[in-house]
């Protein structure tokens, strides 16, 4: 695909920076598990952190496609700083742009959007994942305040958001319609961090729990009206599932890149091991997919760019990038042989950080679902 001037513009600024300043922090974050945060100080510098949203609301005044190219960049040298990008641009921005009235915006979402803050969504809970409809953290209105009690646990930017989107049942009895989201910032009391996870990949990145016990909201931070939080987080996940297809496809190519290098490089039998048809073979698969899931991708962000309707294509681009990731990877590892399979080669990062696109957002087969009711009209 043919990037216009400004998207090539965009690309190479980001490239960049993710070159000089976050790549070589990628081992030690992958390793000790250590948060960026002097890396995300100078992307608030350069306006990543709020990249599709207008500068009147502090956001970088770009395009959808635009933040998924810069978030592609950034995860092809360092996926835990690329999903740290993403969680908070597209989870924690997102909805408050999408259904926060004007105050809301001007109290939360400038500080998010500019990057002063760091922001999450609380969807998943121990008993709700794939079925997010199962929320059972409750929130009971008492005069003009929820009281809210539960647990959310997988949440990216947990420890660190500073605010947080999250849904809450307000009525048992009306299922999906008796979800309501809400806004909370640290320090509100009943409201905590909870575990924090030891994960096989993205180690860089924050992920935990949110604990609620008599969390008191008030009324005034409920995002949107009551009952219509399921709406609000299915929209958030559309554009969510482009900025994880984003993701895997930058780590996809970082990926290809890695073998083309050791295939030129690596000699055996007397010659490059890029000469042999089967090295080639798994170069051509691999760079095949990448320009497809590419395509897919910025497809789909393009959608969204022209207000037209792209949860299908959200859900095509975040299932095939995420499957080439892994196949990629996987790939990647074969070409590499032994020394693939050891730390001193980014490869086997890549390949562990790449599993959690098939999973984050939906797993594989949610997406599935996802496509196969918007293509059979269910």
């Amino acid at each position: 695909m043919q990037l216009s001037q400004e998207h090539k513009m965009i690309q190479e600024m980001v490239r960049k920076f993710a070159v000089t300043e976050v790549a070589p922090l990628a081992k030690q974050l992958d390793e000790t598990g250590e948060f960026p945060w002097e890396t995300v100080k100078k992307m608030r510098a350069l306006k990543l952190l709020g990249m599709p949203f207008p500068e009147e609301w502090g956001g970088g005044g770009t395009d959808t496609l635009s933040y998924s190219i810069g978030v592609e960049e950034m995860s092809r040298v360092c996926a835990s700083t690329g999903i740290t990008m993403a969680a908070h641009t597209s989870l924690g921005c997102y909805p408050i742009f999408d259904s926060g009235n004007e105050e809301q915006k001007r109290k939360y979402l400038i500080d998010l959007a500019s990057g002063d803050k760091l922001g999450a969504f609380g969807l998943t809970e121990p008993g709700a994942g794939s079925d997010a409809g199962g929320t059972e953290t409750t929130a009971v209105r008492k005069g003009d305040r929820y009281v809210v009690n539960g647990t959310k646990c997988f949440i990216t930017n947990a420890s660190v958001c500073e605010t947080c989107c999250f849904t809450a049942m307000t009525d048992k009895k009306a299922g999906i319609k008796g979800i309501t989201a809400f806004i909370v910032e640290k320090g509100t009391p009943g409201f905590r961090p909870g575990k924090k996870e030891n994960k096989m990949g993205v180690r860089g990145s924050d992920t935990g729990e949110l604990i609620f016990e008599d969390c008191e909201i008030p009324a005034e931070d409920r995002l949107g009206e009551e009952g219509r939080g399921f709406r609000v987080f299915m929209r958030t996940l559309d554009g969510g599932r482009v900025s994880i297809g984003a993701m895997a496809l930058g780590i996809a190519q970082a990926a290809l890149d890695a073998s083309v290098k050791y295939a030129k490089e690596r000699k055996q039998f007397g010659r490059p091991i890029g000469q042999f048809g089967a090295i080639q073979d798994m170069i051509a698969e691999m760079a095949t997919e990448v320009e497809a899931a590419r395509l897919l991708v910025y497809d789909a962000s393009m959608l969204k760019d022209r207000g037209e309707r792209f949860t299908k294509e959200a859900a095509m681009a975040k299932l095939y990038a995420s499957s080439v990731a892994m196949r990629a990877t996987r790939a990647a590892i074969q070409i590499h042989g032994g020394y693939g399979y050891i730390k001193d080669y980014e490869v086997e990062r890549y390949y562990r950080d790449a599993k959690i696109t098939e999973i984050g957002e939906g797993t594989s087969e949610i997406q599935k679902l996802v496509i196969g009711r918007a293509i059979l009209g269910d």
